[in-house]
């Protein structure tokens, strides 16, 4: 008998696929399951439950992705191989003890797992607490860890601030040793401070700024000059004047990289010796500043920008009210008296005047800038207002003005002349240096085509034309004028929502790829440095500069701007969380009470709607409405009533009661206000029953 030689079969040989790996960040929710965030991809891996191998949210994952799908779904999935790296953010729950035993137990979107923690010093049961996970033992029934804070008891406003902190791992104090480094500067100026620095402080010089802000660090001066033009300086606190690299308190403004506002309370990125005190430029007191002058033309053309460092004494300090009440005057406004805006009592005709043409100017670099491509829509901003207790007592929209835009405009001036600046070599107006030097820039991308399509899509059934989205001026115009032919329709929320969603997000980069929102080619932040920590770079690299010193380390800087957007984002993230809290809260006591409101998102498991005049979210669950199933239309932002083919549209005007809420979770649950015949109210009933079971 003869041998078969140990060949492959070919008709059984399979070729073995290639499953691509990747390394991400795991998004964890409350039912256990989870999505891998991968850096640079748009779409999220998802994993089951069974597959996360005891992955948990915020830890840094290697993940194989083993099933890709298209069409509607357009979910690819997988399995976590390994975890790199275990998060430090702690989660936050109420600490459970049984003798010698204690659990933190979790009622929180992103942990489905209570923690095994040892009895912490100071902590009694009930209370809430910060923990973070140390490890999961195969076979363990839960992860073990260790309280790294005792937030006090649940409901309490100081322990909810503390909570949303704690969990975005974002202090709420400053160490004393912190506090005893900003205390050791000195308060006074003298003459050796103010070597080298133009001297501005009789130079008619004002802030505007909200009513309740406690530090200032951008203050205009103006003066007219003898050939008709005018001057106007943008003055900054010179924060880096006092905070030198590598000192303590740079170390923690560094760590912190941006101020975080909360509903009820600023935690600052310095100690108030710098942010409230010596850095804030507070009328009447010589301060140290960092500044932009120009020369502009009544026709608002910018000539000659210098940059350098000064000394101003603030003549007023107008809030927002007291500005637009000058504006609102006009011509008229020499013949007023304007003392509530102020702390300085009557305001001079001269201070007056100065306002007005400040204004013209802005007026006419606003105009500008959206004809040059800038994009012009904003989503309404809502402000909870809250007792001193902290209690909310209502929510109003915040309404921006020429107030605001006189500031904003001319902030934007001295940002991009700074990136300007340093991106041509001082050659304002020519094209960036093949090889300039190492820079901070504040950078924007182009808008996802797809996205933008789908917009397109969802706009025209609404009758809109909407036209070119082919390159980025002509995109910008296309949303511009699809805004304004929308505003004060039902839809123009919705089409927002899908036009922010189309946008890129905004970020600092070594990179120069300009900032398509604003329109500008060169573009960083240099106006805000007690708030954040990017403007601090920016200062020390256009002082390196101007003083003729080489180019800064490219990686260095590189890792400082990832560093500083990802604090960014986690701080945004804490401020709508907090947001969010005040708003269930707020809604607490109107149960069973109806609201209309228009629908705000749409997904697999239900719709999103904004109440009136509020604009507070919640969800209607599909389950909950009882006229019929509800089935997820992705491509057409929609769901779709199975017997009735009824739609419920991104857009749709629709009532609604307020069915539940949860602080803990910081969720609102509505349900559709429907108007069902008799006979059909059984039904429904049951069909509500049989989808709960």
């Amino acid at each position: 008998m003869s041998r078969r030689k140990n060949s492959p079969n070919r008709k059984n040989h399979k070729k073995k696929r290639i499953v691509p790996e990747y390394e991400g960040t795991v998004l964890m929710t409350r039912e256990g399951f989870a999505f891998v965030r991968i850096e640079g991809q748009e779409e999220d891996v998802y994993v089951k439950a069974n597959k996360t191998r005891g992955a948990l949210h915020g830890d840094r994952v290697r993940v194989a992705v083993t099933q890709e799908k298209g069409g509607l779904a357009k979910r690819r999935s997988g399995e976590i191989i390994t975890i790199l790296e275990r998060s430090q953010r702690p989660f936050v729950g109420i600490l459970h003890i049984v003798g010698k035993q204690a659990w933190v137990l979790m009622s929180s979107k992103t942990m489905p797992y209570d923690i095994e923690v040892p009895v912490p010093e100071g902590g009694q049961r009930g209370m809430k607490v910060a923990a973070v996970v140390d490890d999961w033992e195969r076979g363990a029934n839960c992860p073990r860890g260790h309280v790294v804070d005792v937030l006090g008891m649940p409901g309490e406003n100081e322990t909810e601030m503390h909570a949303i902190l704690a969990e975005f791992g974002l202090p709420y104090r400053f160490e004393k040793s912190v506090e005893n480094a900003a205390d050791k500067i000195p308060d006074t100026i003298s003459d050796k401070d103010r070597k080298g620095r133009k001297d501005f402080r009789q130079v008619l010089t004002f802030t505007i700024d909200p009513t309740d802000a406690k530090d200032f660090d951008d203050a205009l001066s103006f003066r007219k000059l003898e050939n008709g033009n005018y001057e106007v300086g943008v003055h900054i606190a010179d924060v880096t004047y006092y905070v030198q690299p590598g000192t303590e308190v740079d170390k923690e403004a560094q760590v912190r990289g941006t101020s975080v506002y909360l509903v009820d309370r600023t935690v600052p990125m310095l100690p108030e010796k710098l942010s409230n005190k010596l850095c804030s430029l507070r009328p009447g007191e010589e301060k140290l500043c960092f500044s932009a002058v120009f020369e502009i033309t009544p026709q608002a053309k910018v000539l000659n920008p210098w940059f350098g460092r000064t000394e101003i004494v603030s003549d007023y300090r107008f809030d927002y009210e007291g500005a637009q009440a000058i504006i609102d005057a006009g011509a008229e406004a020499m013949k007023q008296e304007f003392g509530d805006g102020t702390e300085c009592g009557r305001v001079p005709d001269s201070v007056k005047e100065a306002v007005l043409i400040l204004n013209g100017l802005a007026l006419k670099l606003r105009k500008r800038r959206f004809d040059n491509g800038a994009v012009n829509f904003e989503r309404p901003e809502m402000k909870v207002d809250i007792d001193e207790n902290g209690k909310p007592v209502g929510v109003h929209q915040k309404f921006f003005r020429e107030a605001n835009w006189l500031i904003e405009e001319f902030m934007l001036l001295a940002n991009r002349s700074v990136a300007e600046f340093v991106a041509t070599g001082g050659k304002m107006g020519g094209k960036a240096l093949s090889k300039a030097k190492t820079f901070v820039y504040r950078i924007h991308d182009e808008p996802n085509l797809e996205k933008l399509s789908g917009l397109r899509d969802f706009a025209g059934h609404f009758g809109y034309k909407v036209g070119s989205i082919e390159n980025g001026k002509e995109i910008a115009r296309t949303l511009n004028n699809l805004m304004v032919e929308a505003k004060d329709k039902p839809e123009l929320g919705a089409i927002q929502i899908l036009a922010l969603r189309s946008m890129a997000k905004a970020c600092y980069s070594t990179d120069n790829i300009g900032h398509y929102g604003l329109a500008f080619r060169f573009y960083t932040h240099f106006t805000s440095p007690i708030r954040r920590y990017p403007d601090m770079m920016v200062h020390r690299l256009l002082a390196q500069y101007l003083g003729g010193g080489d180019s800064a380390s490219l990686d260095y800087y590189t890792l400082q701007c990832k560093h500083a957007s990802e604090r960014e984002v986690v701080a945004a993230e804490a401020e709508r969380e907090s947001t969010k809290y005040k708003l269930v809260e707020f809604m607490q006591d109107k149960l069973g009470q109806e609201f209309d409101g228009h629908i705000s998102g749409v997904t697999e498991w239900g719709i999103y709607v904004e109440i009136e005049p509020t604009k507070i979210e919640g969800m209607v669950p599909y389950r909950t409405i009882r006229s019929d199933f509800f089935a997820f239309d992705e491509d057409h932002y929609r769901a779709v009533g199975r017997r009735t083919h009824r739609s419920l549209r991104l857009g749709d005007a629709v009532r609604i009661r307020v069915k539940g809420t949860s602080l803990e979770q910081k969720l609102l649950d509505y349900e559709l206000v429907e108007d069902l015949p008799e006979m059909d109210k059984a039904d429904s009933d049951e069909q509500v029953k049989r989808r709960k079971r």
